[in-house]
């Protein structure tokens, strides 16, 4: 089992802890997906952390957990590869930063290229 670090509060799942006899939850709502055209995305390489293997990362999607994983599945149909989707990120293997930024385009997101 990995441990995952925490970056903020709403990590821990949503535990809210009161003395409170009447408070009542309200569960947030998660956030809505943007239109691709209000999408900011970012393609960036890296190797790090990972035994020297080359991976693709996008990050900047803002929606649901299943929409990204659609999207994940998509750039992986697309790609021909493996991948997978942690933490708000697209984690494809391989470096087809180019080719999914084509990908992208044609689907209608704004995506930037990061790094080298």
């Amino acid at each position: 089992m990995s441990k995952k670090k925490l970056k903020s509060l709403e990590d821990l799942g949503g535990f809210i802890f009161s003395t409170n006899d009447n408070f009542e939850f309200e569960k947030t709502e998660e956030p809505a997906l943007l239109h691709p055209k209000q999408q900011h995305l970012e393609a960036l390489f890296s190797n790090k952390g990972r035994g020297g293997k080359t991976v693709t990362v996008i990050t900047g999607f803002v929606g649901s957990e299943d929409d990204l994983k659609t999207l994940g599945k998509l750039l992986k149909t697309k790609c021909g590869v493996g991948g997978s989707v942690k933490d708000n990120e697209i984690i494809i293997q391989g470096n087809y930063r180019d080719k999914i930024m084509e990908i992208l385009n044609k689907e209608g997101y704004n995506i930037k290229r990061v790094g080298g």
